[in-house]
C-alpha cells in the first residue's frame, strides 16, 4: 500500500485525537481536532457502530499513521515483533521508538516525525559519529545522536528545537541542547510509551 500523502489533520479528525502530525500547529488553537467536531467529510458527525474488527483495524491504523509508516513498514515491525520472547504488543511499539527518526523526533530535532525523517534522510543526523540516513536504524543503549555541524543553524531545525519546549523530553533520553545532541539512556519500558496506543488490538488483528 502506497504512504498516505493526503492532508494530515484528516488522519487525527478520523482517530478522534491528535497525532501531532502537523508539528508546532497541533499545539495551538489551529489544531483540526479542536476546531472541528467529529471525524472527516459530509457524514463525519454521523453515529457510527463499531464491530470487534473495526476497532481493531482503527487501533492499528492509529499507530501506523503516528509514526508515518506504510502498511508493509508496519508490518515487517510487527513480524519482527513476532520472532521475539517478549510481549509481541510490546517489542512492537519498542521497535517503533527505537526508529531514528522517532528518536530525532523525541529530542526535538524534528518539528514532527514526518520532518525527522526528512532531516534524517537528508544527512543531517550522526549516529555515534557517523552519518545516517536510514530512518528506520534502530538504535539502542548507549548510541548518541546529534546534529552534523553544517546543519545546526538550519532554521527549521531550531524552529523544531524551540517548538520542542511544549514537549518533555522522554526519561529514556538526556539532550544536549547547546550541542544538539542527545543520547539514548536507557530503552523505554511499557509506562514510558504512549498510553493511548492499544497494542493488543493490534495483535489480535494480525493474529487473524
Amino acid at each position: 500500500m502506497a504512504k498516505y500523502t493526503g492532508p494530515v489533520c484528516r488522519l487525527c479528525r478520523r482517530e478522534g485525537e491528535k497525532l501531532f502530525l502537523k508539528g508546532e500547529r497541533c499545539f495551538t488553537s489551529k489544531c483540526a481536532v479542536e476546531r472541528r467536531e467529529g471525524g472527516p467529510g459530509q457524514h463525519g458527525k454521523r453515529r457510527q457502530s463499531f464491530s470487534d474488527f473495526k476497532t481493531q483495524l482503527r487501533a492499528k491504523q492509529k499507530v501506523k499513521q503516528s509514526y508515518g509508516m506504510t502498511e508493509r513498514q508496519f508490518r515487517d515491525c510487527f513480524d519482527r515483533a513476532v520472532r521475539t520472547k517478549a510481549v509481541t504488543g510490546t517489542e512492537l511499539l519498542l521497535n517503533l521508538e527505537r526508529r531514528l527518526d522517532n528518536i530525532v523526533y523525541r529530542l526535538g530535532f524534528g518539528s514532527s516525525r514526518a520532518h525527522a525523517r526528512q532531516v534524517v534522510s537528508h544527512g543531517h543526523v550522526r549516529v555515534n559519529g557517523k552519518r545516517v540516513n536510514i530512518a528506520s536504524f534502530n538504535v539502542t543503549v548507549g548510541d548518541v545522536i546529534e546534529v552534523t555541524e553544517a546543519a545546526k543553524k538550519d532554521i527549521s531545525i531550531q524552529a523544531a528545537l524551540k517548538s520542542a519546549e511544549a514537549r518533555s523530553i522522554p526519561e529514556w533520553l538526556t539532550l544536549e541542547r547547546d550541542q544538539l545532541r542527545g543520547t539514548v539512556t536507557a530503552l523505554p519500558t511499557r509506562e514510558q510509551m504512549p498510553q493511548s496506543y492499544q497494542e493488543q488490538l493490534i495483535v489480535e488483528l494480525y493474529s487473524k
